[in-house]
C-alpha cells in the first residue's frame, strides 16, 4: 500500500472485528512511528497499548458509567472552543448525524447522549486501544507533534491492514483510564486510538472533507 492509498483508505471505522491484533504488529508500527517529526526532538508522546482483559475491564467500568448517565469527569482541556463560527458547526453537526445513523442511534432519539456514550465506551468492539499520554509541561507546540505522531501511528496501520478510530472521548474517563494504564499524575491524556480489523457487513460512512479552495491558499505557486 502506497501512502496515497494509506490517507485515503484512513478513516474512523466505528466497527470493529473481534480478531485478534498481534502484538508484533503493534510493536512494528510503534517502532516505524516513533520517525515521527517532533519539534527539539522531544518525542512529547507516552502511549499505553492495552488489550485482552485489562481493556475488556476497562471498558465494562467505562460502559457502566456512560449508561449510568455519568457526566464524566472534569476535562482537562476543551475537546472544541466556544463559540465556534461557520463553517465549522455545519461541519460537525453533518459529520455527527452521518457516523451515528450509521449505528442506529437516531438524531431525535431521547437517550442518544447515553447512547453514543457507550459505543464509545466499547471503543466499537475493538481488541486494542492506544492511549496517548503527554506530560502536563508540554505546550501546544508539543500537542502537534503528538498529533503528527498518532496520524503516523494510523497510516502505518493501513500499511498493516487495520483500521482505527481516535477518541477523544476517553478523556471523559480519564481517571478509569489512568488506573487500568498505571499512568501517574504529571500526565495528561490526549486521547484513545481504537484499533483492530473492521468488521464485515456493516455501513461504512465516509465523511466529506472541504473543498482544498476553502483551507489552503497558494502564494507563489
Amino acid at each position: 500500500m502506497d501512502v496515497y492509498e494509506a490517507v485515503d483508505s484512513r478513516r474512523a471505522v466505528r466497527a470493529f472485528s473481534d480478531e485478534p491484533v498481534p502484538r508484533e504488529v503493534l510493536e512494528r508500527v510503534l517502532t516505524a512511528a516513533a520517525r515521527a517529526p517532533s519539534s527539539g526532538n522531544l518525542q512529547p508522546w507516552r502511549l499505553y497499548a492495552v488489550a485482552g482483559e485489562p481493556l475488556a475491564e476497562l471498558k465494562r467500568r467505562a460502559t457502566a458509567r456512560a449508561l449510568a448517565g455519568d457526566p464524566g469527569d472534569e476535562r482537562e482541556y476543551p475537546m472544541y472552543p466556544d463559540g465556534l463560527a461557520a463553517p465549522y458547526p455545519d461541519r460537525f453537526s453533518a459529520a455527527a448525524a452521518q457516523r451515528y445513523a450509521a449505528l442506529g442511534i437516531a438524531r431525535d432519539d431521547p437517550d442518544r447522549p447515553r447512547k453514543i456514550a457507550a459505543v464509545n465506551a466499547e471503543a466499537f468492539g475493538a481488541p486494542v486501544v492506544l492511549f496517548c499520554y503527554l506530560d502536563r509541561a508540554m505546550g501546544p507546540g508539543q500537542w502537534g507533534d503528538a498529533g503528527m505522531y498518532l496520524q503516523t501511528v494510523m497510516l502505518l496501520l493501513r500499511a498493516e491492514g487495520l483500521h482505527s478510530c481516535p477518541q477523544v472521548m476517553w478523556t471523559v474517563y480519564r481517571e478509569t483510564v489512568g488506573r487500568t494504564v498505571g499512568a501517574d499524575d504529571g500526565l495528561v491524556l490526549f486521547c484513545g486510538v481504537s484499533v483492530g480489523f473492521e468488521k464485515e457487513g456493516v455501513p461504512r460512512p465516509r465523511t466529506g472533507r472541504a473543498d482544498v479552495a476553502e483551507t489552503v491558499t497558494f502564494v507563489g505557486v
